[in-house]
């Protein structure tokens, strides 16, 4: 499966993103400055999103958790790295911890936080298909 976001500000997010939570710009298709789609992956992990702006196919039907007055979904990434190491770097580029790092009773050590447009992203090492 791979989610998809919305933001008013693709760009920016993506350089968030790639600074804070360590994904890799994979694909950026614009038209006429609008990002009308673009990727980021953590490994075989993607994220797909797209500016506002941007009204193809599904896109039209979609907002974002400011336009929406709240998050309507989030994301959660499996990492491999140390947990509090993350969540630092992530609050240092700009992510609002909401949950901060904790280790679960289902397994794993994991934290919870709100990128700069207001979208819920948690990052642990809980993997359900491992073991």
């Amino acid at each position: 499966m791979i989610p998809f976001l919305r933001y008013h500000d693709s760009k920016a997010a993506i350089a968030f993103l790639e600074e804070g939570f360590g994904l890799k710009s994979h694909l950026v298709v614009e038209n006429e400055g609008v990002v009308v789609h673009a990727q980021v992956a953590l490994g075989r992990g993607l994220v797909m999103l797209s500016d506002v702006a941007s009204s193809d196919g599904a896109d039209a039907l979609m907002t974002t958790p400011a336009d929406a007055g709240k998050p309507t979904g989030g994301v959660y990434v499996v990492i491999d790295e140390d947990v509090d190491a993350h969540a630092a770097r992530a609050k240092a580029a700009g992510a609002t911890i909401v949950r901060p790092p904790a280790d679960q009773e289902y397994g794993g050590r994991d934290y919870t936080c709100l990128d700069p447009e207001g979208n819920i992203w948690s990052f642990g090492t809980y993997d359900p298909w491992a073991g």
